[in-house]
């Protein structure tokens, strides 16, 4: 619903036992404060269907979201500045 409510979604597949997940939920929290995109976190334990949907093999797994469609991927922990800059782009 959130993809098709907002322009850009920055989705965050994740598991709460997953270390580099962990170290990337302060960066995923600062991206969403600074920007005006959705960004929403998706537990693929609880969430196995949308896991599957996109393929998510890894976690951590990013999905940009731009015009309901996904537009890019990243798997692995990443920057603030790497994610800003991702988010801007759409």
């Amino acid at each position: 619903d959130l993809v098709d409510e907002h322009d850009v979604v920055l989705a965050d597949f994740y598991a709460d036992w997953c270390g580099p997940c962990q170290m990337l939920e302060p960066v995923v929290a600062a991206v969403a404060a600074d920007t005006e995109a959705a960004v929403v976190k998706v537990d693929i334990d609880a969430h196995r269907d949308l896991a599957g949907q996109y393929r998510v093999q890894g976690v951590p797994t990013m999905v940009l979201f731009s015009d309901g469609e996904p537009a890019e991927r990243l798997v692995g922990v990443q920057s603030q500045e790497d994610l800003m800059a991702l988010v801007e782009r759409y």
